[in-house]
């Protein structure tokens, strides 16, 4: 009798784990954080050179000042602008009315109007599907003003089905505030910085930051790249979009691909769905 309960307990073991859901892995793998902390009191070695001391310095303040200048010109060179770029079209380009209002214009436009915006709104919202058991609903609001800046916030809900413990979920909240760097009317790409929140079993706050392009390439598409990584509890939260959108006046529907990694779990989606400008 003992083996055949022994056996039963290992069945009932075996099935708990197999059934355990991707999306709680994924919970568990944000939970279990391993912190390393490395003692260095012990390893440090004191130099008392008074002799070469004040030379060292002079030396050190000259060339380390000017290399903070150095970097700090070539990161907002890179980051916000050049000073090669002051007179170009894109530095004073305009957010339009919405993508494809004329024959050439994206995003931006070189030429103001009565109908040329100084805030300008996008709602979107797509839906997710990896397979007949998982899927999900991402909604995304971006709002663009005084022609470089932005905000936006997102919501990434996911389900799964687990044939033993009914419904898993995890819901994911961004929030970035945005640059956009590259202001044409065909390309336009951006940055972010900002906050997320992963409710659910983790229900903590980390860092994230974002990077986006889009090509209008022929009226009505434009192709559209999104990246976006957050930390939480020591551990990564990934985003990638690659997104195919047919524009129509004001609106838009997008099609294209969508990977997710929680921690050490990977969630591969087809996306479907739209969008309005206002």
């Amino acid at each position: 009798m003992k083996p055949v309960l022994f056996f039963v307990f290992i069945l009932f073991l075996t099935q708990g784990s197999i059934a355990q859901s991707k999306i709680k892995k994924a919970e568990e793998s944000l939970n279990n954080t391993t912190e390393s902390v490395s003692e260095s009191e012990n390893n440090i070695t004191y130099f008392n050179n008074n002799d070469s001391s004040s030379n060292g310095n002079f030396f050190a303040d000259v060339f380390g000042e000017l290399f903070i200048q150095i970097f700090a010109y070539t990161v907002y060179g890179i980051a916000i602008e050049s000073p090669f770029e002051t007179n170009n079209s894109g530095s004073y380009a305009f957010v339009s009315k919405f993508p494809y209002n004329n024959s050439t214009q994206g995003q931006y436009t070189y030429e103001w109007n009565e109908d040329t915006p100084i805030i300008r709104t996008t709602f979107s919202a797509r839906y997710i599907s990896e397979n007949s058991r998982i899927n999900g609903t991402h909604l995304n609001f971006d709002t663009r003003f005084l022609k470089r800046f932005g905000f936006e916030a997102n919501y990434l809900q996911l389900w799964e089905k687990n044939p033993y413990f009914g419904t898993d979920n995890l819901a994911m909240y961004t929030a970035l505030a945005k640059y956009h760097r590259v202001r044409t009317e065909k390309f336009n790409l951006w940055w972010g910085l900002g906050a997320s929140y992963i409710d659910g079993d983790v229900n903590d706050f980390g860092f994230t930051y974002g990077l986006g392009v889009e090509l209008f390439f022929a009226r009505p598409l434009s192709l559209e790249t999104i990246f976006n990584q957050s930390l939480i509890n020591g551990e990564t939260v990934n985003k990638f979009d690659g997104l195919l959108n047919y524009h129509l006046k004001n609106y838009k529907v997008t099609g294209g691909y969508e990977h997710i990694r929680i921690g050490n779990q990977n969630f591969s989606t087809l996306v479907l769905g739209a969008g309005i400008f206002f």
